[in-house]
């Protein structure tokens, strides 16, 4: 199937809507709970408005396009209802994947409802865009385990209401012996407490102290946790580069704005020459950026598929690495032609600045999608 280097009227009038649903709908109950915590107002919006059902479509997965459309549109508007609604995708993609049809009728209902908030425990102090190397241990108890260690990073901890996590059930080093279970919060042994993070996002750490588990827990197989993990990821990845997408276009709308009215020298900004070559750089790029991250989702909805090493796993890569780098271009240089108000705490481009930077390091860092894309190349 050849990319598709426009979106057709059908996908443009849809993102139309998500834009207008995420200013009137979605961005008022931004304030609703403390900073770097779950909003659970907003997320029952998410499902009350249907969008949490795109990403958990009935009877399927969900499709890369539709995922990345939703989150490039909600970023434009509002990064507090994009980062909710992928976390919830992000967390409970495991059970849609390999979940057994008890943890899906518990589960899947109240996530895609908003009723519930999910979390996907993966990363650790020693194992982020090495995610083989996690050390959380699952040691055999009875005909289950207990859970020894402890998770950071995890996005919606500690208020999830449950927890895909990743541990290690087998003696193997690196991917081998990692295991998926499905871990409810109200769970003996189990405790956590909230990051403070540079953009104010619900993130905490995790701690376990012989949390148990049993059979009934495990998502998919007993050792297959990191394949699912990598498969999970391998949708998500190039939506990252949309939700990336999503604010360069906010910024550069700002900044397109911003120097048609701003007078400076006798003019406006953008009668000089520097600024309005630099809009320019900003649109380009930011279009190439948006056209790799549909490149990597029509190809995924196609049927190419596969992780590190693969021409799928390099083209999703390219438009996670791309897309992000570009967004953090395309903010700062909205930055700087804003001058000194976008620094005032509250500034819509100073709230992007913050959250633009992450982009660059969750779900591969830009460094190791190089390393994907540069195996490739010698493959």
């Amino acid at each position: 199937m050849a990319p598709a280097f426009a979106l057709d009227p059908r996908q443009r009038r849809w993102t139309r809507e998500l834009r207008q649903l995420a200013v009137e709908r979605l961005r008022p109950l931004t304030g609703s709970a403390p900073p770097g915590r779950v909003n659970r107002p907003l997320v029952g919006a998410l499902g009350e408005l249907g969008l949490l059902a795109r990403v958990f479509p009935a009877g399927g997965r969900a499709a890369a396009m539709d995922l990345c459309l939703l989150r490039e549109s909600l970023a434009q508007e509002c990064t507090e209802a994009e980062t909710a609604l992928a976390l919830q995708g992000l967390g409970a993609h495991p059970l849609v994947l390999a979940g057994t049809p008890a943890q899906r009728a518990h589960w899947l209902a109240r996530v895609t409802e908003g009723r519930a908030v999910i979390a996907f425990a993966l990363s650790e102090a020693g194992a982020g865009s090495d995610a083989a190397a996690l050390a959380l241990r699952a040691e055999p108890a009875g005909e289950g385990w207990v859970l020894r260690g402890g998770k950071t990073w995890i996005s919606n901890a500690p208020d999830a209401d449950v927890y895909t996590v990743f541990a290690r059930t087998g003696p193997a080093a690196g991917a081998r012996g990692i295991t998926a279970f499905l871990v409810p919060a109200d769970r003996p042994g189990l405790s956590g407490r909230p990051l403070a993070m540079l953009a104010p996002h619900p993130i905490g750490a995790l701690s376990f102290d012989g949390v148990p588990v049993g059979p009934e827990d495990v998502i998919g197989e007993v050792g297959g946790g990191f394949a699912l993990a990598m498969r999970t990821l391998e949708l998500f990845r190039p939506s990252v580069g949309a939700f990336a997408v999503g604010m360069a276009r906010a910024a550069l709308r700002a900044a397109v704005a911003h120097a048609g009215q701003r007078r400076a020298f006798g003019g406006t900004l953008a009668d000089l020459q520097a600024v309005s070559h630099q809009l320019a750089e900003m649109a380009t790029r930011t279009e190439a950026a948006a056209l790799l991250v549909y490149a990597a989702a029509e190809a995924y909805d196609a049927g190419e598929r596969g992780g590190a090493g693969s021409p799928a796993g390099a083209r999703s890569a390219m438009a996670k690495l791309f897309a992000t780098e570009t967004a953090q271009f395309v903010v700062d240089a909205a930055v700087q032609i804003h001058g000194a108000c976008a620094l005032e705490r509250g500034h819509p481009l100073e709230h992007l600045y913050r959250e633009v930077r992450a982009t660059r390091i969750y779900e591969g860092a830009t460094e190791v999608q190089r390393t994907v894309i540069a195996r490739e190349l010698y493959r």
